[in-house]
């Protein structure tokens, strides 16, 4: 990707600073009657900035963007353990009859995508289960979950645009992660990258113990950034 792409930067103890100004919308899980993840729905877009600053210390009083609250707080962001790990590395492989499944634990966001109709371990190895366990894992926001072609040993990605979502979740009554998609860069403050993939959830609550990857606690601590819906 040239240099002049999109970028996000972590900044020390701060921010998430964003260059090459890629769209920011709000990303919702949409659930079906029995409250299953089921489908993503496109919120509320952004203004479009060529540069912008957003939380992750889980303080600004004007979420998603920083406003200077991480200094008040002395928010402290050690990276987690598992955050320059390879996914291949921490990932777990199950094969079924159709598709392999691999699944790093450490990446999950608690979209809850894999849940949905027996979940997805189940699927993977049920006949006839294939195609569903596949759509579940293209789901996951992080890529925790990722599908592989059995005769090819190709990561079957999905299709996503260079751009940044601010993952809402009503069924929880939460506000999630910071959804990165279609490969943008990830860099710590001294322009090291983290390992490139199509999906990353980046924690915006600043109670993950794997920043800058989300680990699911914004639930736990119940994050909203006034965007909510239910």
């Amino acid at each position: 990707m040239a240099d002049d792409g999109p970028r996000v930067e972590v900044t020390r103890n701060g921010p998430y600073r964003v260059t090459g100004g890629p769209p920011l919308s709000r990303q919702v899980i949409g659930t079906d009657e029995r409250g299953q993840s089921v489908e993503w729905i496109e919120g509320e877009r952004l203004p479009d900035m060529d540069t912008y600053e957003l939380c992750r210390c889980g303080r600004s009083g004007h979420k998603p963007y920083c406003d200077g609250s991480h200094e008040r707080v002395g928010f402290q962001a050690e990276e987690g353990p598992a955050a320059r790990v390879p996914y291949l590395q921490m990932a777990q492989e199950q094969d079924g009859p159709e598709y392999t499944l691999t699944d790093a634990e450490p990446l999950c966001a608690f979209a809850r995508f894999c849940d949905a109709d027996g979940q997805v371990w189940n699927l993977i190895e049920k006949p006839g289960g294939g195609e569903r366990a596949k759509q579940e894992a293209q789901h996951c926001p992080g890529g925790r979950l990722v599908p592989w072609k059995l005769d090819e040993r190709r990561a079957l990605e999905p299709e996503l645009p260079l751009s940044l979502g601010l993952i809402e979740d009503p069924a929880q009554g939460v506000s999630g992660p910071l959804w990165v998609r279609g490969g943008i860069p990830v860099v710590d403050d001294a322009g090291e990258p983290y390992e490139g993939r199509n999906r990353m959830a980046l924690c915006r609550c600043g109670a993950s113990k794997n920043k800058p990857f989300c680990d699911g606690s914004h639930a736990a601590v119940g994050f909203d950034d006034g965007a909510v819906t239910t």
